[in-house]
């Protein structure tokens, strides 16, 4: 990773020089360019106010400053040339910057060499009797600066380069650093403290995320692996009871009376165990799903109320306890089948763990659902755990009545799928409301 992030660190930097380089040349031949065509300017206009015979006295000095002077007539033909023969020389009418001073009264063009080192600047003025003073002067082309600048681009290239690789060194390492120190944190059993590993300050939300995951995922193996204990253990307990009864049945260390006991038993646990195989289905099935395929529609939660007060009339029966629906049409978005499940869970759990002689009252009004009951109540300890799976207030109870311990997990999975929110308010030996909030 270290060298990665070096390598492209020293290619920007290697473009940007380049870049910088080639930005910088233009620009200074273009500002070159206007000052040689302004100093033209002047010379020009200064030999326009002189005769032919000034402007040959002048000659030498004009030679000494590199500047080659031109005149041309309304024809084009070069009457006078201080550095060319102008016997030789063919009309020049056709030369840009002639025409454009025929035209304009005056003219400008730059002609590169054909070795392209050199490049030659023209202006030129038409005079009142029609012919034309042009000036020129040879100078270095872009290609040839560049050409000069080339080897001192070269020795800053080296120097930047040494520079960003230093300091991209330093930037990797501080960026990298806490990365790596994540990673052996990861896999230690005991990680450091975010205060104790130096942050590159720009990554420390990084780096507090990547922790914070890393948790969760440490929790869910936790979980997982608590899931699975509580699971083979409360898959045991039954399977072991069938397995010892039906021993006995089989080789026949049971009296008739004892058969039919076993039986009972037998069908008791076996009972508990496809109970317990459906609530862990069911939990699963709703992990899984994360409210993917939810049905929504517009639920009336009283009704619904209704319909599992005739359901849990045999078990609520059984356990002598009242359950008594309040309330009035309260219409909630949400899946019919999941909130049946719930309102059956909570009111199921309130009837399991009641007292003889109870009563759980239903209220559903305003988009909230209220399952009241008089019965053990849960202490304050275990308030905070008794939506986890498997945890039961008495074990003992929960045996002797198929409770499984899943049923509230099941409920706070419904309630989170649909964006509600659950709360328990809770005193031993007075009840427990639980209330939910559409």
């Amino acid at each position: 990773m270290n060298k990665a992030i070096n390598m492209r660190m020293m290619v920007v930097a290697a473009i940007a020089i380049i870049f910088t380089a080639v930005l910088c040349t233009v620009c200074y031949y273009r500002v070159f360019r206007e000052e040689v065509m302004d100093d033209l300017e002047a010379y020009t206009r200064l030999l326009a106010g002189m005769s032919l015979e000034e402007c040959e006295e002048n000659e030498a000095e004009l030679t000494k400053a590199g500047i080659r002077m031109t005149i041309i007539d309304k024809e084009g033909n070069v009457i006078f040339d201080n550095v060319a023969d102008i016997s030789g020389l063919e009309n020049h009418r056709s030369r840009a910057e002639i025409q454009e001073a025929y035209k304009s009264g005056e003219g400008r063009s730059v002609r590169k060499s054909e070795s392209l080192k050199h490049s030659n600047f023209y202006y030129a003025i038409m005079l009142e009797d029609g012919s034309v003073i042009r000036t020129a002067k040879e100078t270095s082309s872009i290609y040839s600066i560049f050409g000069h600048a080339f080897p001192f681009v070269i020795l800053i290239t080296i120097v930047i380069f040494g520079i960003c690789y230093v300091i991209s060194r330093l930037l990797t390492r501080s960026i990298v650093q806490p990365i790596e120190g994540m990673a052996r944190d990861m896999m230690s059993e005991e990680p450091t403290e975010l205060e104790d590993t130096k942050v590159y300050k720009e990554l420390q939300p990084v780096i507090e995320r990547i922790r914070s995951q890393h948790a969760d995922i440490l929790r869910s193996a936790d979980l997982r692996q608590e899931f699975t204990a509580n699971v083979s253990h409360e898959l045991k307990t039954p399977l072991t009871s069938i397995s010892g009864y039906s021993e006995l049945i089989e080789n026949g260390m049971a009296s008739e009376a004892d058969t039919r006991k076993f039986a009972g038993e037998i069908h008791r646990s076996s009972e508990r165990l496809l109970t317990l195989i459906n609530d862990i289905l069911r939990l699963s099935e709703l992990d899984s799903s994360s409210g993917k395929g939810l049905t929504l529609e517009d639920v009336d939660l009283y009704d619904i109320a209704l319909s599992c007060q005739v359901m849990l009339e045999p078990s609520a029966e059984k356990h002598n306890v009242k359950v008594l629906v309040d309330g009035s049409k309260c219409i909630v978005r949400a899946d019919k089948s999941m909130m049946e499940e719930l309102i059956y869970n909570l009111c199921d759990n309130a009837i399991r763990y009641n007292k003889d002689g109870g009563t759980v009252w239903i209220k559903a009004e305003d988009g909230v659902l209220e399952v009241k009951d008089n019965g053990i109540g849960i202490s304050k300890e275990n308030q905070e755990r008794i939506f986890e799976r498997f945890f039961r207030v008495d074990k003992s109870r929960s045996k002797q009545t198929g409770g499984t311990g899943l049923g509230l997990a099941i409920v706070k999975h419904i309630v989170e799928i649909h964006g509600a929110s659950v709360s328990l308010e809770s005193d031993v030996s007075e009840g427990t409301i639980v209330t939910v909030r559409f």
